[in-house]
């Protein structure tokens, strides 16, 4: 585990650069009662670079005239130094003319005095100086720390929705030829689905949605897709939609699972006579396209699982050779396109019972829709949905 990063203590911190001593005497005295502020003298502008680099202050008292190198081309080096690019200059300077002011600013420098400047006055300017430049660290570490957890949580969700992935069913041919869809949202939903056989003749199908987003909410997710896939749920028939959605709903309480709910589309298709039989707990309605593209809504009664008490209801359709049989969540549906308007339901539906482009799926062809509508690759939720041919 990786410790959190530990917030720098900033403080007041001088540098002047002069040659004469008896200035950095002066000023050091000047200073000697402020306990707040650390103060280091330079008298070799050669050395100024590197011994800013090495006491990163919080602002630069700049001597203008000294021998060797003078103070404006050193104001233009502290700029070009990524180490003190920021840092506010003060020039110090027994010069009071305009132009000479104008040019050290022009060069970078942010303030200017006459030296020797007043005690009350060197402080009071050191320290407004070092406050801007100390909010600005404190600032660029904040949007440092954003960063790195950022990246942190990226890697985290990247490993989460490779585990998701891996525990989804491979496409299958028989009952029927079942193909999936699954895109993670940037932030990673709480979609997942499954099917499988519970004996020769019965198979289940199913897909649900846990609210909200990120680690919590994808990993309950998987608990609830385990607890179908083992047949776990205390004396319920696998077989009967409304007994595994209502004990479904007893166990999944939301006051035990952090006030998380979810909603599922639960079916059993019975292979011997054709029969899909179906309960649903708040998800969206599963559609069914008979071979001719006519339009059955597989809906029934029944609230989000763990919000309260419900007897769900199981609803059943004989199946045709040939139908087509949705199962998606609202991730594939309520699209809410750059100008703020939301995709029509029987916008969603109309594009469904069309016939898929050539050589591409039903499911390819609207999760290109989704994303040309957003104006964007990346989601808002997780597009999750598989389609059934009998």
């Amino acid at each position: 585990m990786t410790a959190p990063t530990a917030k720098a203590d900033f403080r007041i911190t001088v540098l002047l650069v002069d040659d004469q001593a008896f200035i950095a005497e002066a000023v050091r005295r000047m200073l000697a009662d402020q306990l707040d502020i650390d103060f280091h003298a330079c008298t070799d502008p050669a050395q100024a670079i590197p011994t800013a680099n090495r006491v990163t202050p919080t602002v630069i008292l700049q001597d203008l005239v000294m021998p060797g190198v003078d103070g404006l081309t050193l104001v233009r080096f502290y700029r070009a130094n990524p180490t003190t690019k920021d840092t506010p200059l003060i020039v110090l300077s027994t010069k009071e003319e305009a132009t000479v002011k104008a040019e050290c600013f022009a060069q970078g420098a942010n303030d200017y005095l006459v030296k020797l400047p007043d005690k009350i006055e060197l402080v009071a300017r050191i320290r407004y100086h070092s406050k801007g430049y100390i909010n600005l660290l404190e600032r660029n570490q904040a949007y440092a720390e954003i960063a790195r957890r950022e990246s942190q949580l990226t890697r985290q969700i990247g490993a989460a929705t490779k585990y998701v992935r891996s525990l989804l069913p491979q496409p299958t041919d028989k009952p029927a030829k079942i193909t999936w869809s699954f895109v993670p949202s940037t932030n990673l939903g709480g979609d997942t689905f499954g099917y499988h056989w519970l004996d020769d003749d019965h198979f289940a199908m199913y897909l649900l949605d846990v609210t909200g987003h990120g680690l919590d909410s994808a990993l309950y997710s998987v608990t609830v897709m385990n607890v179908l896939r083992s047949r776990s749920l205390p004396n319920t028939d696998f077989r009967n939609p409304s007994q595994v959605l209502a004990a479904a709903n007893d166990v999944f309480q939301m006051d035990q699972y952090g006030d998380k709910f979810f909603s599922i589309w639960y079916g059993i298709y019975q292979q011997s006579t054709r029969t899909l039989r179906w309960a649903n707990g708040g998800h969206p309605d599963g559609l069914l396209f008979d071979p001719r593209g006519n339009l059955e809504r597989l809906y029934s009664t029944g609230p989000v699982i763990g919000m309260m008490p419900w007897e769900f209801e199981t609803r059943s359709n004989v199946i045709e050779p040939g139908s087509k049989l949705y199962i998606y969540s609202d991730g594939c549906q309520e699209i809410i396109r750059p100008d703020g308007s939301m995709w029509a339901l029987d916008e969603f539906i109309s594009l469904m019972g069309q016939s898929a482009p050539p050589n591409e799926s039903k499911l390819d062809e609207l999760l290109n829709h989704v994303r040309q509508m957003r104006g964007s690759q990346s989601l808002d939720d997780d597009f999750s949905a598989f389609e059934a041919v009998f």
